[in-house]
Formats: structure tokens, sequence, C-alpha cells
């Protein structure tokens, strides 16, 4: 068995989902450009997570579900998902962003398992507040370890990919490292780099 870890915002799918649903709020340019910060790594994680999902404090829940079942997916995604499981891989997703977001992918994509945070919403409203498994810079990379140990794969049989700077906890922990259309502090840390948007191109280096 091997193991495949794909981020999620601007890899699996084409954008940012909070810069998806910002755009109802007639916010986007606010959000993305914090966003930008964080995935240059000029950011602290977590700090600017929280004061995204601040931003979309009042947006009506259902609207935010909706937007995300309908998020682009990238080029090439459920091809390369179905070949690396056909290679025998366990194929899943890491999302500093929503789990309305991941988990209507998994299901198209067939992921075998999306981790990420959840969006707190009270009266049919977002609170502005956010919890769960992908909150910080170093959760990737704990995640990683603790689905390694538990499925007995080693570094040596696990696979990376991921744009920004959230990623590189988890790139510590794989020998195949890809940074895709990713930012410079990533690359730096990456032994594959794909700077087109066709998620295929990977399927040549495995």
């Amino acid at each position: 068995m091997k193991l495949a870890v794909f981020d999620f915002d601007s890899t699996l799918m084409d954008g940012e989902t909070i810069d998806f649903l910002a755009v109802e709020l007639g916010i986007e340019k606010e959000v993305s450009a914090i966003t930008e910060e964080a995935m240059s790594g000029r950011l602290d994680f977590f700090e600017s997570l929280t004061t995204r999902v601040k931003l979309l404090e009042g947006l009506d829940y259902d609207k935010a579900v909706e937007i995300c079942k309908n998020l682009p997916l990238m080029n090439g995604a459920k091809e390369t998902v179905s070949a690396l499981q056909e290679q025998g891989y366990k194929v899943v997703c890491f999302s500093g962003g929503f789990r309305i977001g991941t988990t209507p992918a998994k299901e198209v994509l067939g992921l075998d398992a999306d981790f990420s945070n959840i969006l707190h919403e009270k009266d049919g409203k977002l609170t502005g507040l956010i919890g769960g498994d992908m909150m910080f810079s170093s959760s990737k990379g704990d995640m990683i370890q603790r689905i390694q140990g538990l499925l007995g794969i080693t570094r040596a049989d696990t696979l990376v990919v991921g744009d920004g700077a959230n990623d590189r906890s988890m790139f510590t922990h794989a020998d195949k490292r890809v940074a895709f259309c990713a930012h410079d502090i990533l690359k730096k840390e990456a032994n594959i780099i794909i700077d087109t948007k066709d998620l295929t191109q990977i399927l040549k280096h495995i």
C-alpha cells in the first residue's frame, strides 16, 4: 500500500474556496490578499485563516454549501486520482479550507478520505468561527504521520502534492514531493515541480 496526499485549494480544485465564498459578500479582494500572504509564507496560517473566516460572518450557510458543491476541479484531477489508486495508492485530501468543499469533491473524485475544517453556523448563518483538523501550519505534517503510522506506510511510499506554505509540514514526511503551480516557498522543498495546470503531469514522475 502507498499513500498520496493532495492539498485541495489550487491543487485538486482550481482556485481558493474562501475566495469563492467571499465573492458572495463582495469582499473577494480583501480575502484574496490575505490568502496570498498566507500561501507565500509571509503570514501565520492560523491567524490568516481565522481572520478570513471572520470576514464571512453573516453569509447564508445554505448559500455557502451551494457554492462549495460547484467548485471547479483542477484539470486532470479525476484521471490522476484514479490512476494512482490503480497503482495501489490510498489517495486523500488535506485542506486548510472547509469540509463543505472537500467532501463533495471527495465523492466526485473518489478520494479515500478528506481532512479539513468546519465552518460554524448558527440560525442558518456563518458565525465567523471555525474549527477542525487543519487549522495550523503544522497540521498537515501531523496528520500525515498519523496516517502513515495507522496504515504502516513509509515516507518512501508517500507522495504529497501542494502549492502553498501550509503544505511544507507534510513535505517533510514524503520522498515524492510535488510543488504544483506553487509558490516559491514550497518549490524549495519539492523534488518534482509542475508549472502547468494539469495534474496528470504528476503521473510521469510515478
